[in-house]
């Protein structure tokens, strides 16, 4: 039965606000309310409106971060107001110089301290969005600081970004035009999955997070931006009408407020009396900086006043009133000893330098990958080179450059062999790719590299069975297939070198524990190639059941969201494999269960909605199974739709909305008491 249209349109708007909500959770304040299948099930349905009622869907829609606008070309747009460059310094010494200058120009007395506002110098891409009554209408890249390259429709799939700014009663008024300026940078984590994809895919790797996340930005298909691991940070603003600010720490505080990322305040983002201050932020930051799980190469100092700012002006391109304070690169220099060459599990063969020893940031580095021959012609590495290492985001050791003069005559260039150095099998360079690959899908290196991921966290998660007793376990010809893993007995550990009954116990409980599991997480242990955790998240979320994606043909799996063409030839030809597909079975067969992703529509909790908020006696993951698990289901707001808000230690706000709206409060111990013993 159709819906009234009124109806349809309240609940595409209520879909709209729920989805972009638990994007703001999940990706800005990383406490996700609801489960991935939730989630996904809030999105498809949103999907299906905007097909069924083309006419409702709007640009504020969560549907317009899944991308799929190919541009030929960026349009060039002005800037209302200039995006201006600072000034580099580089010690607590030109600090104080800067601080110094400030006072002479404001005409202070040397003993009166000003306030400056200081936060990291994120290393990423400049971006300002402009937002016209609060929805965001266009993005634009910094260009030459006058006129910028117009990015929106990739902007629009980075999550972390609200597409509409979220109205807060503890803040200003949503003001008719604000200009928010910004970074868009990549995670070090997901920079170095990133690459790994690339490498995987036999693509070009990127070179660190900042080149990453430019490059992400600068896609003109953003289906391929919406599938890069982006991020964004507030800090500054452009153009404005009928509002203002009376400090960079107020105006950054109002964009929280509003719903964008902004630098945690206190530990991130401080206001500092004078030059001591600042020195201080600056030498704690940068003492933090190996923790911090994105890449920042400084920080930057702001007179915090904007009246003083405006005095301050300018000096030809750069504000007086700011200054960017920046970290001597860690590097080192060392020796490649050796070359080699690893083969991965999708048959890739990697060249990798083996170096002297060196400490670089702290990390001891001793390999170093030089990804294709490409990359090897391209700096010139030779066996005997003296180089300048450094890791790149903070993450991955790389060679930056080869130091010529120490170079020893002898030295030959080195060339990937057209073999594969494991099997011998020809190794061939496909068309479009850089990469060289072994052909024989037999290979034992790609076997246990494909045993390997099985057995790793975010797959099966046999967490006692290490990369080493895999490939002792190879070696002996114990594992050569998947389900090999559920076969192992003690006494075939035990003939294992290093292996005694506790460390044998282990595994066996690691292994009997990985067989309760989920389809996305047994798609992703697979280790199909293009298929990472989000799209085996998705083929799980589409297929449903094991057998219908074990069966699935060319169609029905282009059929699922966000898969190509490309994506769809890999898993299909995957699914030939008349093996595989028999491990598959014997997997089930051995004990492999997989969990329902769907909740429970009976229990105790049947037809009941909760909301958890504060610090609970369990945690809140178990808390949510628990409530799930006996029925119930969790929303991600306190709304009328809510039956009960659980509340533990410090609830904070939703306290108060709740007894706004006459929901019912209850305690953990009140809930568990509602499940009959």
């Amino acid at each position: 039965m159709l819906l009234p249209m009124n109806k349809v349109s309240e609940r595409y708007s209520e879909l709209k606000k729920l989805i972009s909500h638990n994007d703001f959770l999940y990706y800005t304040q990383d406490r996700p309310e609801l489960s991935d299948y939730e989630y996904d099930q809030l999105f498809l349905e949103l999907q299906n409106i905007e097909k069924q009622y083309p006419e409702l869907e709007t640009s504020d829609s969560p549907t317009q971060r899944v991308g799929g606008k190919v541009l030929d070309v960026f349009s060039k747009v002005a800037h209302r107001l200039p995006m201006l460059s600072l000034s580099n310094s580089y010690s607590p010494e030109d600090l104080n110089d800067f601080d110094q200058r400030v006072k002479k120009v404001l005409l202070l007395d040397e003993l009166k301290e000003v306030e400056y506002f200081c936060e990291p110098k994120f290393d990423g891409l400049a971006i300002e969005l402009i937002y016209e009554n609060g929805l965001l209408v266009r993005a634009l890249t910094r260009g030459d600081g006058t006129t910028g390259e117009d990015v929106t429709e990739n902007i629009k799939t980075i999550r972390v970004i609200p597409l509409r700014l979220h109205h807060n009663k503890k803040g200003k008024e949503i003001p008719p035009l604000i200009e928010v300026r910004g970074e868009v940078i990549m995670f070090k984590n997901d920079f170095a999955e990133l690459n790994e994809t690339q490498q995987e895919a036999g693509v070009q790797t990127f070179a660190n997070p900042r080149n990453a996340a430019a490059g992400s930005v600068r896609q003109l298909d953003s289906r391929i931006a919406a599938q890069r691991p982006l991020r964004f940070f507030a800090y500054a603003l452009g153009a404005t009408e009928k509002i203002s600010f009376a400090s960079q720490d107020e105006c950054e505080n109002q964009l929280g407020l509003w719903g964008l990322p902004v630098a945690e305040k206190n530990i991130l983002r401080r206001v500092a009396r004078g030059a001591k201050e600042i020195i201080s932020f600056y030498q704690e930051v940068e003492a933090l900086r190996p923790q911090l799980p994105f890449d920042i190469d400084g920080i930057v100092v702001k007179v915090n006043s904007f009246r003083l700012q405006e005095d301050l002006g300018l000096v030809a391109r750069s504000p007086r009133w700011a200054t960017a304070a920046k970290y001597k690169p860690a590097q080192a220099t060392t020796l490649v000893e050796n070359v080699i060459v690893q083969v991965g599990r999708t048959g890739a063969l990697t060249p990798v330098a083996i170096m002297t020893p060196v400490k670089v940031g702290g990390v001891t580095i001793t390999h170093a990958t030089l990804h294709n021959q490409d990359e090897i012609d391209r700096k010139d590495v030779r066996i005997g080179d003296t180089v300048v290492i450094q890791r790149a985001g903070d993450v991955i050791p790389e060679i930056v450059s080869v130091i010529i003069e120490k170079r020893p005559k002898d030295s030959l260039a080195f060339k990937i062999p057209d073999h594969c150095p494991i099997c011998h099998s020809e190794a061939k360079k496909i068309e479009g790719e850089v990469i060289y690959r072994c052909t024989n899908a037999l290979c034992p290196s790609i076997l246990k590299e494909s045993l390997k991921h099985f057995a790793s966290r975010r797959a099966m998660n046999l967490d006692k069975v290490g990369d080493r007793i895999i490939e002792a376990l190879c070696d002996a010809q114990l594992l050569k297939k998947f389900s090999d893993f559920y076969r192992l007995t003690k006494e075939e550990l035990l003939s294992i070198e290093r292996q005694g009954e506790k460390s044998v116990q282990n595994v066996l409980l690691s292994v009997d524990k990985s067989k309760k599991t989920t389809l996305a997480r047994l798609i992703y242990s697979f280790g199909i190639r293009f298929v990472g955790e989000q799209t085996a998240k998705t083929l799980a979320n589409h297929f449903v059941h094991l057998d219908a994606f074990l069966s699935a043909n060319m169609e029905s799996l282009q059929q699922a969201p966000d898969i190509g063409p490309k994506v769809a030839q890999s898993i299909f030809d995957w699914l030939q494999n008349p093996d595989l597909i028999k491990d598959v079975h014997e997997l089930i067969a051995l004990g492999v269960t997989l969990e329902s992703t769907q909740r429970k529509s009976t229990g105790a909790l049947a037809g009941k909605s909760f909301l958890i908020t504060g610090t609970l006696p369990v945690k809140r993951d178990e808390a949510k199974d628990f409530i799930e698990a006996n029925g119930g289901k969790i929303l991600s707001s306190v709304s009328k739709k809510l039956d009960f808000l659980v509340i533990g230690d410090d609830p904070g706000s939703k306290v108060e909305r709740a007894i706004e709206l006459e929901v019912k409060i209850i305690s953990w111990e009140e809930l568990t008491k509602m499940i009959p013993a």
